[in-house]
This record gives C-alpha cells, sequence and structure tokens, in this order.
C-alpha cells in the first residue's frame, strides 16, 4: 500500500507540472478568472491544451490507463461533452472498450439525443471528465447514463480543485471521484517551480475553502 502510495503522488507530482508547462493551468491573484458560474477563481484549468501536445498527451492518457486499473471493473467509458470527450477516447481506444457521450442536455433537433453513441442493457460505465469544479457537469451526465439504464459509480478526471461543494455533491449522487492530481499537489508543485510565490499559498487555500466569497 506505502509503494501504491508513493508511485500515486509521484504520478500526480508529474502531471502537476506537465499542466503547468503547457499552461493548461494559470495564476492571476490580482485580477482572477470569472467562472459561468459567476465564481471568481485565482487559479484556471484548461485540459484541452493537453490535446495539442502529443508526449504529454501520451503521458496523461498513459496515467488514466493506469488509474483504471485502480477503479475495478467497467464495461463501457462515458464522455462528458465537451472537454472530456477527448479524453474518453482516448481511455476507449487504449483499452479497447466501447465509447458513448453525453450531452449537457438533449439536442434541440434531430434525434434529440442527450447521449450519443450506443448502450445495450445495463453496463457498468466509468463517466470520464477533463477536471472537477463543482461536479455539476459531471453529475448531470451519471444522472443521464443511468437514466438510460448504466450502472455509473465512478467519474475519472485529470485534475480536481478540491472544492467541498463536489465531495458534497457526488457524496449525494452516490457516485467516487478519481483524479489523476489534486489541488494541494498542484500548488505545491507550482510553488516548487516558481510558478508562484510560497505566500500566495494562504491566499489560494482560502480561494478553496470559501470560493464564492473570497474575493468580497
Amino acid at each position: 500500500i506505502i509503494l501504491n502510495d508513493h508511485i500515486n503522488m509521484q504520478c500526480s507530482n508529474e502531471i502537476a507540472k506537465v499542466l503547468l508547462e503547457i499552461k493548461a493551468i494559470q495564476f492571476n491573484i490580482s485580477n482572477p478568472f470569472v467562472w459561468a458560474s459567476g465564481i471568481q477563481s485565482p487559479i484556471y484549468c484548461d485540459n484541452r491544451l493537453v490535446l495539442s501536445y502529443p508526449n504529454h498527451r501520451n503521458f496523461i492518457k498513459n496515467a488514466l490507463i493506469n488509474k483504471c486499473n485502480t477503479i475495478g471493473q467497467f464495461e463501457y467509458i462515458a464522455g462528458v461533452a465537451t472537454a472530456g470527450i477527448a479524453h474518453a477516447m482516448l481511455i476507449a481506444d487504449g483499452l479497447d472498450r466501447p465509447l458513448v457521450y453525453v450531452r449537457s442536455k438533449p439536442k434541440a433537433h434531430g434525434k434529440k439525443n442527450q447521449i450519443e453513441g450506443m448502450i445495450a442493457g445495463s453496463p457498468l460505465t466509468l463517466v470520464v471528465e477533463d477536471l472537477i469544479s463543482t461536479g455539476g457537469s459531471s453529475i448531470k451526465a451519471v444522472q443521464a447514463l443511468r437514466e438510460q439504464g448504466a450502472i455509473v459509480r465512478d467519474v475519472l478526471a485529470i485534475f480536481s480543485y478540491g472544492l467541498e461543494i463536489a465531495d458534497q455533491n457526488f457524496l449525494k449522487a452516490d457516485c467516487r471521484i478519481h483524479t489523476l492530481c489534486d489541488y494541494q499537489t498542484l500548488i505545491q508543485v507550482a510553488i516548487e517551480q516558481n510558478y508562484i510565490k510560497a505566500q500566495d499559498h494562504t491566499i489560494l487555500e482560502k480561494w478553496r475553502i470559501d470560493p464564492k466569497s473570497w474575493n468580497k
């Protein structure tokens, strides 16, 4: 168990270095980013950038596949539209599993699908996201898949902001979160690599604890 924990920590550190190197993670404490929810954040993650760097993409693909081996058995991979689709495809291709993807809501035209692809029976399905913020989009996907008959117990993502609201939302949805890199590891690596100053740690941790009122 100690060996596995050490390997997981090494992987998390390397993922953090990759995300920082390609600027998928950016910091701006004095001029925070604004999320669609209205939350102001001193940190922003855009894992879509991973797709443009083949070496880093393959590294993260292999890390995701290795993580899948620790989650347990599943038959289907489901990507969350849109950012999770590419990473789900990489996993499905590597593991030779069927792939579907889930929209945030059904299309307004055509067949009005919310889930694209074929789900047969009640397969055990792993949901793949690029990152976890509040968990809202992931849980919508989980619920849509369950309504279609799929059994969903786990969500896998590259990174999580580590917000308490996400933990609460996943607990209510009776679903587990698995990530390659967590917030605390990312911040520590960012300090070691001189992306941020050590004194910024307190500010960033205050934001994680209470993001809604942090900038007031």
